[in-house]
């Protein structure tokens, strides 16, 4: 009599893959931990289409800066840059004040981007992770208020400001705009998922306080939200017209309010514009490079869970 024994060795535990019809009992591959999907002849063709379309507007811009506005205007327009850029961009800077206009908009874009990630970081941990009376009321009262037009806060807002004595200055932009109820949500949604209750238990086991486990605890894992929120920051701050060129004046503009006043003319130069376009564009692209090491690791540790 022969008995069977119940010991079963990996390949007997190894579960077994149906093979797909007509594969002549051939297994399905599927891609392992490590491995890449290898893209074709039409996943290059799209990702050339799409860079070429996101360059252009910026290739575009440099082209008009350096010709005179009658060969920008011709039909067809050109197409290589010419030879008259740099005397477009000193008649740029010198038109619209642009030294002081980059020096105000650094200013406020700066300011408002620190505050924001601060404001922002703390109320988007408590939202997350604390617990007190009225929490859920306090957050749909903030994500309510994207639905209000900024338009419909613009009269109230620049009485406020003449009131206080604060028209014309960058004190009227930036006081304003310190926190927004984007970033406390999207630290919030972040901080929900990224930040497990048991750092913060461990922390209190040891006797850190409040702000020892904001400083020591929530910041570095926050820290990946924090370069992307403050890269969207930066850029709509820095690009912001409606608002600065209501509570601003043509001696103390930001970079948009100057461009504003630049082709604000009968008949603009339509080159010197562009050339005042892409002064304007400079620091942004600056910004990028210096940063964008971080802000592209940030993107992905958001997108990407362990």
């Amino acid at each position: 009599m022969t008995t069977t024994s119940p010991i079963k060795t990996a390949a007997d535990l190894t579960p077994t893959r149906p093979s797909a019809p007509g594969s002549g009992g051939r297994a399905r591959l599927k891609l392992g931990a490590g491995q890449q999907l290898k893209g074709g002849p039409f996943t290059y063709v799209a990702l050339v289409v799409v860079g070429l379309g996101s360059i252009f507007p910026l290739y575009w811009t440099l082209v008009a800066a350096s010709h005179d506005q009658q060969r920008v205007l011709d039909s067809p327009p050109p197409l290589l840059p010419g030879g008259r850029l740099w005397s477009n961009l000193q008649a740029a800077w010198e038109q619209a004040h642009l030294g002081k206009a980059i020096v105000n908009s650094v200013i406020v874009a700066g300011c408002i981007t620190v505050a924001t990630l601060f404001f922002c970081t703390l109320a988007g941990y408590a939202f997350a992770k604390m617990r007190f009376r009225g929490r859920g009321f306090l957050m749909t009262a903030v994500i309510a208020t994207l639905t209000i037009p900024p338009q419909l806060s613009v009269v109230p807002l620049f009485m406020m400001m003449s009131d206080i004595g604060w028209g014309g200055k960058l004190e009227s932009v930036i006081f304003p705009t310190l926190v927004g109820a984007f970033g406390v949500f999207f630290m919030r949604q972040y901080l929900l998922e990224a930040l497990p209750y048991e750092l913060i238990e461990a922390a209190k086991v040891d006797g850190a306080t409040n702000f020892r486990i904001v400083w020591s605890v929530v910041l570095p894992v926050a820290r990946p939200a924090m370069m992307v929120l403050g890269m969207l920051t930066f850029v709509q701050a820095w690009n912001d017209f409606f608002w600065p060129f209501l509570a601003l004046n043509q001696q103390n503009p930001t970079i948009q309010v100057a461009l504003g006043q630049l082709s604000a003319s009968y008949t603009p130069d339509q080159s010197i514009v562009m050339a005042g376009a892409l002064i304007s564009t400079l620091p942004l692209l600056l910004v990028f490079v210096v940063f964008g090491k971080q802000i592209v690791g940030g993107i992905m540790s958001g997108a990407v869970k362990g």
